[in-house]
């Protein structure tokens, strides 16, 4: 199989596991989002695939989770801010892994897309709703931004050590 086909593959795949990760648990949030488990999956496409392949990933399979849970409104936005998560999960990993380790680069990268995510829902719902009331989201999002961190660092040691490479 070429690489090319090989990336496709995988993000394919990453795609429909973002998607499906998103919505096995879903826990709505105040404001109506929900707090899910597909924040692992998009930070292990950020990490394991290049710029294009991951965004598309990520912001693909969060967006479908979007719309078929009926919360179509935020599928645009969580297309741009997944996709975005991913991308800088990828770049900080590039940046610092050849210093750091996987460990280290993993968490911060994943740490900063987090972040990223959390301040990205909150804009949005701040111009939905008011940006006092849409702050009602901000710890709601940090938990799953803790568990999608905690959970893809600990998928991503696995590929490390399996040796999984795309």
């Amino acid at each position: 199989m070429n690489k090319t086909t090989k990336k496709l593959v995988v993000a394919s795949l990453l795609t429909a596991l973002t998607c499906v990760a998103t919505m096995v648990i879903k826990i709505p949030s105040p404001l109506e989002g929900y707090i899910n488990l597909g924040d692992c999956i998009v930070l292990l496409s950020g990490w394991l695939l290049p710029p294009v392949y991951g965004f598309a990933a990520a912001g693909l399979g969060s967006a479908l989770a979007d719309l078929f849970s009926g919360y179509v409104a935020y599928a645009p936005i969580t297309f741009i801010i997944k996709g975005g998560m991913a991308l800088i999960a990828y770049f900080m990993f590039k940046l610092m892994k050849k210093k750091c380790g996987t460990l280290l680069s993993g968490i911060t990268g994943g740490a900063l897309a987090e972040i990223f995510m959390i301040l990205g829902y909150w804009v949005f719902e701040g111009i939905l709703y008011g940006f006092i009331p849409s702050a009602v989201n901000i710890p709601a999002n940090g938990i799953q931004g803790i568990a999608g961190l905690v959970l893809g660092v600990a998928l991503l040691k696995i590929f490390e050590k399996k040796r999984i490479d795309v």
